[in-house]
């Protein structure tokens, strides 16, 4: 397993700031608005101090769509390839309701419940997420007493839409694929650090 950053000769670390362009580059322009948390943002030097936990954090994605939904950057480089299927807006939604779900003040659920209801359920809302009549107006019903639950519904739906549909082609986009095979080679190659030069596709 590869150890701190700081440990490594300078072409190792020449090849990790390579590697880390790469993820740059695959998240470009993939940060969400406030109203979704803000998780867009790569985060590499606060949480991923060490190489291999940066490496085995992307290899987890593959594994489970709740380790990608877990993971900030994951759900960044997700949110970054569903913007090139124009499909955005089911993650979006389901980080919106994730955030929804945190609040405690009943004025402020009552407020963001009608917003998140505008923004992604309604006809012809700006980001619609696809679901059927019958959920729709279960939600249109439950925003009118919000609770904390009153999209799970919704969002359950679109989550599966998401794992089913969106997760399998994300894990077998040339980016990601790329992505993975440097973050394996970095773990198998520790002492090297084994960070392979960026494809260029």
């Amino acid at each position: 397993m590869c150890r701190t950053l700081a440990a490594f000769p300078t072409t190792c670390l020449e090849r990790a700031k390579e590697f880390k362009t790469r993820l740059g580059i695959f998240l470009h322009k993939s940060e969400l608005g406030s109203d979704t948390g803000s998780v867009g943002k790569f985060e590499w030097s606060s949480k991923h101090g060490k190489e291999g936990n940066f490496s085995e954090d992307v290899l987890g994605w593959k594994e489970s769509f709740d380790l990608l939904l877990s993971s900030k950057n994951g759900v960044a480089a997700f949110h970054a390839f569903l913007k090139t299927e124009f499909s955005e807006e089911n993650l979006e939604f389901w980080l919106a309701c994730e955030e929804f779900k945190k609040l405690r003040s009943a004025t402020k659920l009552a407020s963001r419940a009608h917003k998140i209801f505008d923004e992604f359920i309604r006809s012809e809302a700006p980001k619609e997420v696809n679901i059927d009549h019958e959920t729709r107006e279960l939600t249109r019903t439950n925003v009118q007493a919000a609770t904390a639950a009153c999209f799970d519904v919704a969002q359950g739906k679109t989550r599966t839409l998401m794992e089913k549909d969106s997760y399998p082609r994300f894990l077998k986009s040339p980016a990601y694929r790329d992505l993975a095979a440097q973050a394996a080679a970095a773990l198998a190659s520790p002492s090297s650090c084994g960070l392979v030069e960026p494809s260029h596709t």
